[in-house]
């Protein structure tokens, strides 16, 4: 197993903490679940504690490193997998990057911090491309296989089979050693595919103040959130095609067709497009 490298002295102590975890590639649509964690970590005065070295988990022709520069100097900065801690809140953030190689050693490296720190649950947060407006609430669906977790938060157990992500992978791991878990999903419009969604890492942030008794300052993703719905509608006014569409999805949803309360056109669309990668 690849070492993971501390950079605190001990391991912080903390009661009954909670590890939530996203990461960048095709489970994070929109960049939502990890700009969420990222804000979380912010407002929360998360703190580095460890990583994984990168080296054993990337192949670098395809998830390239980068060239930064500091003032007169040039650094690398390779794919990350960083857990911070916030001690105030007993909350462990981990914002990782999906890895390419040998998934069963990184996600073992997930599971022994999540053991050393005597994790009581992991939520990991995950974002796809859904046939939603941009206009309407964020449609957020979670999961778990934990009978009483479903009923305490209203979540459901899944029944997909197939291909799936990272997020899967770590949950399936927790499951098996124990570890209560749930897996959160936000859904983000399919036509802007290529705009990161602060509305969609919002409804994230919001959905978790639902299921752990914490409070963040929202403010900032509120506006960018304002903001971005904003520019969509400036775009989507100036293309006729675009905005027929989006007022199909509009009355859809409108319609009820897309009832929060009733998850399962929902679940539906998660598995869809976890087979799509397929």
């Amino acid at each position: 197993m690849a070492s993971v490298e501390n950079i605190w002295d001990q391991i912080p102590q903390l009661t009954n903490p909670i590890l939530i975890a996203a990461f960048s590639g095709w489970n994070d649509a929109g960049s939502a679940a990890t700009w969420a964690v990222r804000h979380l970590t912010e407002k929360t005065g998360g703190e580095k504690f460890t990583s994984l070295d990168a080296e054993p988990y990337y192949d670098f022709s395809s998830e390239r490193p980068s060239v930064r520069l500091n003032d007169d100097s040039r650094y690398l900065v390779w794919p990350e997998n960083d857990f911070f801690v916030s001690e105030a809140h007993s909350l462990i953030f981990l914002n990782g990057t999906e890895p390419q190689l040998k998934w069963k050693t990184f996600s073992d490296e997930i599971m022994a911090v999540a053991k050393e720190m005597d994790v009581s649950m992991i939520i990991t947060l995950g974002s796809l491309l859904a046939e939603v407006p941009h206009s309407r609430p964020v449609l957020i669906h979670g999961v778990s296989e934990d009978a009483e977790i479903n009923e305490k938060f209203d979540l459901q157990r899944s029944g997909y089979e197939g291909p799936t992500g990272i997020v899967g992978v770590l949950n399936q791991f927790a499951s098996e050693i124990g570890i209560p878990n749930i897996s959160l999903w936000a859904s983000v419009p399919n036509y802007v595919a290529g705009a990161e969604s602060p509305k969609a890492a919002l409804a994230l942030v919001d959905k978790l103040g639902e299921i752990i008794p914490f409070a963040v300052q929202t403010t900032d993703l509120q506006i960018a959130a304002a903001a971005y719905e904003r520019q969509i509608n400036e775009i989507v006014d100036g293309d006729v095609e675009t905005s027929s569409y989006v007022d199909a999805l509009e009355n859809s949803f409108d319609a009820g067709n897309y009832e929060q309360t009733d998850p399962t056109d929902f679940v539906e669309e998660v598995e869809k497009f976890l087979r799509e990668q397929e």
